[in-house]
This record gives structure tokens, sequence and C-alpha cells, in this order.
């Protein structure tokens, strides 16, 4: 579980009463492509014949192009969080990552999400006695990637989510 229980108005756009501007949420779902990308390979290298995490990161980025409606990105998240359902460790996380970044053209939130499975990805892809270090490093990478207009706003939900994200985010 990735989203709080209580919806955080930045993260909803003004049309539906929060107040996300639609250029700040094509900025965190290109950002959250960028988390999940980031990755992508450990899934690829499990399963190179399977489309669908790939797909759904280049759903995600079209949707921020204004190029495909919201749900097909959303189907296209759908698709990816099923192909990580059954694997394990790295390759799991980084679909998930993809699943979760290709969603955030519906829900805004999921950005977390996109940013969080890559560090797990991160994580899992290394040797236990560097797990941590490599989610620290990958947690830093993310941060340098942020756009300036969303940056404080997506550091700010690290903080108060991280709890509900694995403790991911971490210093």
């Amino acid at each position: 579980m990735i989203l709080s229980k209580e919806r955080d108005p930045r993260f909803i756009t003004i049309r539906r009463g929060g107040t996300l501007t639609d250029a700040d949420h094509r900025l965190l779902a290109l950002w959250a492509a960028v988390c999940a990308e980031h990755v992508l390979r450990l899934f690829e290298s499990v399963q190179p014949s399977d489309p669908r995490p790939r797909l759904a990161i280049e759903q995600i980025q079209a949707w921020a192009r204004g190029e495909i409606k919201m749900s097909q990105s959303r189907a296209a998240g759908g698709h990816a969080m099923a192909a990580a359902r059954e694997l394990r460790g790295a390759a799991r996380q980084a679909a998930f990552a993809a699943g979760q970044a290709a969603v955030v053209a519906h829900v805004a939130a999921h950005e977390l999400g996109a940013a969080a499975y890559a560090i797990k990805a991160a994580r899992a892809a290394s040797p236990a006695s560097d797990s941590e270090e490599a989610g620290r490093r990958e947690c830093h990478w993310q941060r340098k990637q942020l756009p300036d207009a969303i940056g404080e706003l997506v550091l700010d939900d690290q903080r108060l989510r991280n709890a509900i994200c694995w403790s991911v985010f971490e210093p």
C-alpha cells in the first residue's frame, strides 16, 4: 500500500478540487517514468520477451505528451503489474515500478510508488551486504532527476509517506 487513506490535495488536479496543475501532473508522470526506466533492465534481463513493463513506461510518457488518454496508460500499468506478480526479487520490483509509473496518469500520487519500487528493485539486485547502500544510491539518483518545479512537492511526499513506502526514502 503506497497511498495514504486520505488523499493529499496537492496530488489532485485543480479540475477535481485539488491544487495540482496539469503541467505538474505531467512532470510527476515523467519523473515516475524515469525512475521506472532506470531499473527496467532488471525485469528485461529475466523476461526479455515480455514487453508489458516497457510498454507501460512508453504509455505514461505518451500520456504526458498528450498523445493518449489516461485510461490507456492506466491499463498498461495494470498489465505491467500483472507481469510482476509471477516473479520475485529485482525483476518483480522493476515491473511494479513500471506499473506504478503508468498509473500516475490516473492518480498522481502513484509517482512515489514508481520511485519506491525502483529503490526496492535496486536493493534486490544488490548483494545483501550492499542492499541498503544500493537503495540509498538509487534514491539519491532519483532525486537528482527531479524537475525543479516538483522537487519540493516530491521530497515532502517522500517524508510524509516514507513509512508506508517501506522506509526506502531514508536519508
